[in-house]
């Protein structure tokens, strides 16, 4: 059994601040099933390119066996060949018949090694790279959020082979992935790093049980603080008030006090000063001991929302829908009957490419945020009440660029309001004052989502609006959702979270299936 060490490891990027890690020492067993979490940008993806040999830090950080990441970049010029064609180049000495019995495992056909990579969907794409990962063999293996956009089908399907697998570090922020997943959690605090065994939920149990004893020993500390700057202040009185009486006493209200006296208050004066000194080095080691107690719990912060009330109960009418793209022999998806009712949380369910994207965008052509797309047939009706005010959070986040002023002035938002929501979660204040291009993909999504929940609106539409965000974050958007109950149209394969908020489910058929 190999292990990977890090002894002190400090690292930042160039013109940052804070450093990503500082001085941090852990050690890891290479047959671990090991989960990385961490807020976004806290470093789970700076750490496994630590790990490939990509950046170099100071401290050590030794390993004993080569590593594996993913995923892979795939090349324009690979886009379009087959996986059979360019897996030896992202994978030296990857055999075919390896791949295509990893394939498989994971329920998929081999013919789509043979197929233009373009052609693929976005599950078959993440099955093929995760089927070269695995079929080398000594390898360490680094995967960074493996299920980023694929439908439940396919997580599924990647849950159940990485559950049959080891010997590998998992960033991901799906709790039901990791629960399935891991044996090991890794976990990037705000302040340190703990690892621990057992899955998430065994970590989140014993997180809330050390917040619990960190909290209740802080307050215990605040108590005796206080209870000794008390004692402090009226022992400081005492001394004082004696010290006066040492020169200077009336003889007839005094007639047993000589000048001998003197001496004597003095040294009760100085015995009192000595105590009003150790009592302050008391509330020094308790300040100390009091210290760190709460640098790494993470207080989910609430977070505030203004929905609209509209003067309609149905927002949303779609009757006997179907949706196509000119130039295709069939239909995403056909016959689709629901109504959205004010108050209603609706998730929109189905395989990838079956139209859930597309119908949203659909209902936002309706009402003139998006224009139309002379490209798509839309058959069937599909009706919104009059003067519907949607906002609207999509699923790409790459046309963010800008400073956070330039954002807030160009989508008409508070900036000092909007800076707060973004601090809520998690953003640092030095981010603030970043390009957001710089940000990861995960803090593009909050700049989104932090817009979406400033706007007050009738009907929140939000496409996928997970991807990427950490799990703290996911628990601040439950809470707010299920605190405001907003009426929300969505499409999210985190099916915990579905749960967690009581979303009512509407199944779209993909054409293929």
């Amino acid at each position: 059994m190999s292990q990977i060490r890090a002894d002190r490891l400090t690292f930042s990027y160039d013109g940052s601040i804070e450093p990503v890690f500082e001085n941090a020492s852990f050690t890891l067993d290479t047959d671990w099933k090991l989960g990385l979490i961490g807020r976004n940008g806290k470093g789970k993806t700076t750490f496994l390119r630590l790990l490939t040999g990509e950046l170099s830090g100071s401290g050590t950080l030794t390993k004993s066996v080569p590593v594996a990441y993913f995923p892979y970049l795939v090349t324009s010029e690979q886009m379009k060949q087959t996986a059979a064609d360019f897996a030896e180049e992202l994978r030296e000495n990857c055999e075919q018949w390896r791949v295509i019995c990893e394939l498989s495992e994971l329920h998929e056909d081999a013919e789509v090694l043979y197929r233009p990579f373009e052609t693929l969907s976005l599950g078959q794409r993440t099955k093929v790279l995760l089927a070269i990962l695995f079929s080398g063999e000594n390898d360490f293996l680094l995967i960074d959020e493996p299920t980023n956009h694929l439908d439940a089908q396919a997580r599924e399907n990647v849950r159940q082979y990485l559950a049959s697998k080891k010997g590998f570090i998992l960033v991901s922020h799906d709790r039901d992935l990791l629960d399935a997943c891991t044996d090991h959690i890794l976990v990037l605090n705000r302040k340190t790093i703990m690892v621990q065994s057992g899955n998430f939920s065994c970590w989140q149990e014993n997180q809330e049980r050390r917040n619990q004893f960190a909290e209740a020993e802080n307050e215990k500390h605040r108590k005796q603080i206080r209870k000794l700057r008390q004692a402090a202040k009226r022992t400081a009185e005492w001394a004082d008030k004696s010290e006066r009486t040492k020169i200077g006493f009336d003889p007839i209200r005094e007639n047993d006090r000589s000048i001998s006296t003197r001496s004597y208050i003095g040294a009760k004066t100085k015995k009192m000063q000595s105590r009003v000194k150790n009592t302050e080095q008391r509330i020094e080691r308790e300040i100390t001991q009091q210290e760190g107690l709460l640098q790494d719990i993470e207080k989910v912060v609430p977070l505030k929302m203004s929905p609209l009330k509209h003067h309609k109960e149905t927002l949303i009418s779609v009757h006997d829908c179907a949706l196509q793209y000119k130039g295709t022999a069939e239909p995403m998806c056909s016959g689709l009957t629901f109504n959205v009712r004010q108050g209603d949380r609706i998730a929109l369910h189905g395989l990838n490419g079956c139209g859930k994207s597309t119908l949203m965008r659909v209902i936002l052509q309706r009402v003139g945020i998006l224009p139309e797309d002379d490209n798509l047939c839309v058959s069937g009706t599909c009706e919104t009440a009059s003067g519907l005010v949607i906002s609207y959070v999509p699923q790409d986040t790459s046309f963010l660029s800008g400073s956070i002023p330039e954002f807030c002035e160009e989508q008409g938002l508070d900036r000092s309001l909007f800076c707060t929501v973004l601090r809520q979660l998690d953003l640092s204040r030095s981010q603030l004052g970043k390009d957001i291009s710089e940000y990861s993909a995960g803090q593009k999504k909050k700049v989104i989502l932090a817009a979406s929940i400033m706007t007050p609106a009738h009907l929140y539409i939000w496409d996928e609006p997970l991807n990427f965000i950490d799990i703290f974050s996911r628990i601040q958007l439950e809470t707010l959702l299920n605190s405001y109950e907003p009426t929300i149209l969505f499409a999210e394969h985190d099916i915990r979270f579905r749960e967690n908020i009581g979303a009512d489910t509407i199944c779209i058929s993909n054409r293929n299936k």
